[in-house]
């Protein structure tokens, strides 16, 4: 087999492609995951067995109906998107931000967020040939107000992302100052379009999804990975349909798979369980909150995720005690220097969260 030249890859590839890591997944195997921020909770096995039936049914030989007509109608009933608004589906939200940068890319467009934030608003602004804008959060991880306006007024980014809540800090934004980002970007400051991520909504039991209709320039993005569907990969844009019919041009034909479809569909006539089950999970997020904090200098951060952000005195050295007693979780530290000596663990089951506290307890005794 004849070898790759290393002057070829050079040739074809960007050089901030070559230069950058691809973003790494770790083996779970055989560990307690608590690093990606999923419901640890299957379907009931009487939910189980049904959708297996139904997907039984599902044409496989058959692409998918491309305007996923069904699936975008039963969201919007179910997630009580406002009348007048739409849906636009995607491969995960990761997908639709790739799509947004694309749509966007006029030459010098730039993307803009507050950091440290979701790691994909800067890699899909990379990769679609935009400029990337980070503004730093307040040390307690709220949003600067003023030092957004200035950097709006500065840069006149195309699109902004706020995360509601944030990832990897787990806080919601003050809906005060995010109402002054979205109104001054409707030209007071700036003309952008304003993304609000909603992808742990289930456990925040706050949105903007109710205020899509008072501001012209404002679209909500959510998933339903963290809702307990992580494995099917979809996401979903709501706003008006003027914004959507544009960003659908740069959608790949297809790119919601029936299996997906048919399973959201399930899913959405059983959301209940799924709502059960984030109630579960947000009562437990206020007990692995208290037991973290009980140790000394461990500071655990508000969330209103699914997950909790703490800081610890080694975030590395905890970090490896934990993998050695088999406990995956994230090690932040080194995103942003907010983040300094942070960890963050995804709320579990109450079995999967008492290992994890034993083992937090004795990862810092030895």
């Amino acid at each position: 087999m004849s070898a790759v030249e290393p002057s070829l890859i050079e040739r074809i590839i960007r050089d901030d492609v070559r230069a950058m890591g691809a973003y790494h997944v770790p083996d779970s195997h055989g560990l307690v995951k608590l690093d990606a921020m999923e419901n640890p909770y299957r379907l009931p096995p009487e939910l189980r067995r049904e959708l297996a039936e139904r997907l039984g049914e599902v044409a496989l030989n058959r692409y998918p109906v491309p305007s996923s007509e069904a699936l975008r109608a039963k969201l919007k009933t179910v997630m009580q998107v406002p009348a007048g608004m739409d849906v636009l589906l995607g491969n995960g939200s990761d997908e639709i931000i790739s799509m947004l940068a694309l749509a966007a890319a006029k030459p010098g467009a730039k993307v803009m967020a507050p950091v440290p934030g979701f790691v994909m608003y800067a890699m899909s602004a990379q990769f679609a040939g935009l400029q990337f804008v980070g503004v730093p959060l307040h040390a307690g991880f709220t949003l600067d107000r003023a030092a957004m306006l200035a950097a709006m007024a500065e840069h006149q980014p195309a699109i902004i992302y706020l995360a509601y809540p944030n990832n990897p800090t787990g806080n919601l934004f003050d809906a005060a100052d995010m109402e002054a980002i979205v109104r001054a970007a409707q030209g007071e400051v700036c003309n952008s379009l304003v993304v609000v991520d909603e992808a742990y909504q289930p456990f925040a039991q706050h949105s903007w999804m109710p205020r899509l209709a008072d501001f012209g320039n404002l679209l909500v993005m959510r998933t339903v990975s963290k809702l307990g569907l992580a494995g099917i990969r979809l996401g979903y844009l709501a706003g008006a349909p003027e914004w959507l019919s544009q960003i659908d041009k740069v959608r790949p034909p297809y790119n919601v798979n029936v299996l997906t479809e048919a399973t959201a569909l399930f899913a959405l006539e059983h959301v209940s369980v799924l709502d059960e089950q984030a109630a579960q999970l947000r009562a437990e997020r206020g007990r692995v909150a208290d037991g973290m904090a009980v140790h000394a200098g461990v500071t655990v951060f508000p969330s209103a995720a699914n997950f909790l952000l703490a800081r610890v005195p080694d975030a590395a050295q905890t970090f490896d005690r934990l993998l050695a007693r088999k406990v995956l979780i994230k090690n932040v530290s080194k995103m942003h220097p907010l983040l300094a000596n942070c960890l963050r663990v995804t709320v579990s089951t109450p079995e999967e969260n008492a290992q994890f506290l034993e083992a937090f307890a004795a990862s810092l005794q030895d």
